[in-house]
């Protein structure tokens, strides 16, 4: 039989880590992609075209960290909230 406690810790956990992987692959494909234009962009010359997407996926990287980062923490947040919620009723105010 499976201890319900160690199940809800380890489906945490599991989500915990898809969240971080999940911005993890998003940093390596923007690395890589970004790399190539800065490539491209080089041997062709010319104007700096590649920092707009280099500039607008940044962007869209560091909100999406935030996201991560803010769903971590406000699980914790989550959690506290609820504890002195029933503590409150517990107690009768």
């Amino acid at each position: 039989m499976s201890d319900p406690a160690a199940d809800h810790i380890t489906r945490r956990a599991q989500r915990r880590v898809a969240l971080k992987l999940g911005w993890m692959v998003h940093a390596a494909v923007f690395v890589v992609v970004n790399l190539g234009l800065l490539l491209v962009n080089s041997l062709q010359g010319g104007l700096r075209w590649h920092l707009w997407p280099l500039g607008g996926w940044g962007f869209g990287l560091a909100i999406h960290g935030l996201v991560v980062l803010f769903l971590l923490r406000g699980e914790g947040l989550h959690r506290r909230m609820v504890e002195r919620e029933a503590e409150r009723l517990r107690s009768g105010r």
